[in-house]
């Protein structure tokens, strides 16, 4: 119970500060483990304690695969790729002579280590770049790198052990025919599961609701049989099955991608916690060895950004990419599960240095959670590789009403985007300078031809309902329900489809998109109020005339809030309210100035 509350609790906090969760799971894991001494995972779970953290690393590698749709890198895949091979060989080079000369490790057991020390990893990457909005280039260099170098980190460091035993003649030349034999039987496991779930998906073959339970057992069947016939086999062939599954364009991929992404999210909360609290007082002083510290800086400043650097010579990345993608390189569970595994296996075959590698391996982990979790948002708006910009608003549908509405944000020096299918509609905002994207917002593409990171709100008020509310559901797992909006229902009682809602009612129930386009025609304006001490919020309402529809409001701060269905929107001193008001509101202000200037110069003829 502990485990799970402080893992979903270090989330929540993490999103409420807009801290690194990972950094949080790891100091509330350290705080009931060793420094309080309130648990112990490692003792209570047993012998279940290594199996369930690897079926945990299993599910978390295929959610992050499932993303892996080549269409998303069309363009600058040969970067990936390089980064993925040469630079991945780089690193486990250069890494494992900082292994040997700076933690001062046998050449064996460096080797080993060096080859588990290449893998990021989805655990801990892609719930950084959630955090850090970094531009879509460099944000999916770094998701591919994490989960595809996952498994070839592990593959690696076994490789090199079966090396090791073969120079030391343990082994015989067939281990290694066995070897790349059970990685082979590994991929194609993996992507013949995958495959055949999603023609069984596609004939219908599986009802709705056993979709995401079954693709649950088979990613454990596939993982356990590889890790059977060679151990961590298995997280290549989840993978190979994510991968397969995700370039299918399968048409209930989404759904069951949400399903994993929020198992994945508790996976990833409880994992920390029990591998962070399972550590001993041992280690954590073992941690302040000089060597241990020597290491974490030459992979820090050095192995990393060198292998970033070389691997990517003759690719059109910039500076500031390459940057960027030399810096971040956090390290994650699975150097954490399989450097234990391979720290016991070394020992067994009597490498004593290898009792230093779980000291080693958390340092690493800790240091690069903590370094580049805290650092990834900052150096990307330094670089300008993430959106260094206030949050924009995303408005889908082009009108009359919806064009006026963002006229109105660009005015007020808000980011804002109009996007519509198309073209013609969207010409009336383009010749008034407001940024445009012709685009169909439920489109595959569209989220591979345009980067969304910017827009932290998005409004839909197209003239169909069902659509609204179903471009509205689409985005919630991304953006949540408090950010996305959508106009009235226009037919029937409103009150009686506020269950079909997927976002917030716009402006209230009454003004669905037909009503404020009718009311565009007659002349309605948008008009900016002060909110003041002379001139409160109660004013402003009770001198409004009848028909004004208050539509939002910019704090002082610069913040904008949306007036909806039951939401007390309550502007104070120093916000301004843009309300919606009616063609006698410009007549009574010309009238008033006609007055004024009439007393005006009354007064200067007695004079």
């Amino acid at each position: 119970m502990l485990i799970i509350f402080l893992g979903v609790v270090s989330q929540w906090i993490a999103w409420r500060m807009q801290l690194p969760a990972i950094v949080l799971m790891s100091i509330a894991g350290l705080l009931v483990g060793p420094l309080l001494g309130i648990i112990s995972p490692a003792t209570s779970f047993g012998d279940l304690f290594n199996p369930f953290i690897s079926l945990a690393v299993a599910i978390i590698l295929f959610e992050g695969s499932l993303n892996l749709n080549f269409k998303e890198i069309r363009g600058f895949s040969k970067p990936v790729w390089r980064i993925v091979t040469f630079g991945a060989f780089i690193a486990w080079i250069a890494g494992s002579l900082a292994a040997h000369y700076m933690a001062g490790l046998s050449w064996a057991v460096s080797f080993v280590i060096g080859g588990l020390f290449i893998v990021t990893g989805p655990t801990v990457i892609l719930p950084m770049l959630r955090q850090a909005k970094l531009n879509a280039r460099p944000a999916a260099i770094l998701k591919w790198e994490g989960i595809i170098v996952d498994p070839f980190g592990a593959l690696l460091a076994l490789f090199a052990f079966q090396f090791v035993m073969f120079a030391m003649g343990n082994e015989t030349a067939g281990a290694f025919g066995l070897f790349f034999l059970a990685a082979l039987f590994a991929v194609i496991l993996g992507a013949g599961a995958g495959f055949g779930m999603g023609r069984m998906f596609e004939k219908g073959q599986i009802p709705e609701f056993l979709k995401s339970p079954m693709v649950f057992g088979v990613v454990l069947l596939a993982f356990v049989l590889s890790d059977l016939i060679m151990h961590e086999t298995g997280l290549l062939a989840v993978t190979a099955m994510g991968m397969t599954m995700a370039n299918m364009n399968i048409a209930s991929i989404n759904d069951m991608r949400h399903f994993k992404e929020n198992i994945s999210v508790l996976l990833i909360s409880s994992i920390f916690v029990m591998l962070t609290a399972s550590l001993s007082l041992d280690v954590l002083l073992e941690i302040f060895n000089w060597r241990i510290i020597a290491f974490v800086l030459t992979t820090l400043f050095i192995v990393r950004p060198l292998s970033i650097w070389l691997s990517t010579i003759g690719t059109d990345l910039t500076k500031q990419e390459k940057t960027l993608l030399g810096w971040i390189a956090p390290r994650g569970i699975v150097a954490l599960t399989v450097s234990g595994y391979f720290a016991s296996t070394l020992l067994e075959a009597g490498f004593e240095d290898a009792e230093l590698l779980t000291a080693l391996t958390f340092a690493l982990v800790f240091s690069t959670v903590v370094a580049h979790g805290f650092t990834i948002g900052w150096l990307g708006r330094k670089l300008g590789l993430a959106s260094s910009e206030k949050p924009g608003v995303l408005i889908v549908g082009a009108g009359r009403f919806t064009t006026m509405l963002a006229q109105t944000l660009k005015d007020l020096d808000q980011k804002v985007l109009l996007m519509d299918p198309s073209w013609g509609r969207l010409q009336k905002a383009r010749q008034n300078g407001v940024p445009t994207f012709v685009a169909e917002i439920l489109s595959e593409h569209t989220e591979y031809e345009m980067d969304l990171t910017p827009y932290e709100v998005m409004i839909v008020a197209t003239e169909t309902d069902s659509y609204n509310a179903l471009a509205v559901n689409n985005f919630v797992p991304e953006m949540g329900r408090l950010n996305l909006y959508q106009t009235a229902i226009h037919t029937g009682d409103p009150s009686d489809f506020h269950a079909s809602l997927s976002g917030r009612t716009l402006f209230g129930d009454d003004w669905n998109i037909h009503e404020l386009e009718w009311k565009s025609e007659q002349g309605y304006a948008m008009r900016k109020t002060q909110i003041t001490e002379q001139f409160t919020y109660e004013q402003f309402r009770a001198q409004s005339i009848e028909g004004t529809i208050p539509l939002f409001v910019i704090r002082a701060q610069g913040k904008l809030e949306f007036f909806t269905s039951g939401n007390g929107v309550e502007p104070k001193t120093g916000d301004a309210v843009v309300s919606f008001s009616p063609p006698e509101h410009q007549k009574m202000r010309v009238q008033g100035k006609l007055e004024t200037s009439k007393t005006k110069a009354g007064s200067q003829s007695k004079e």
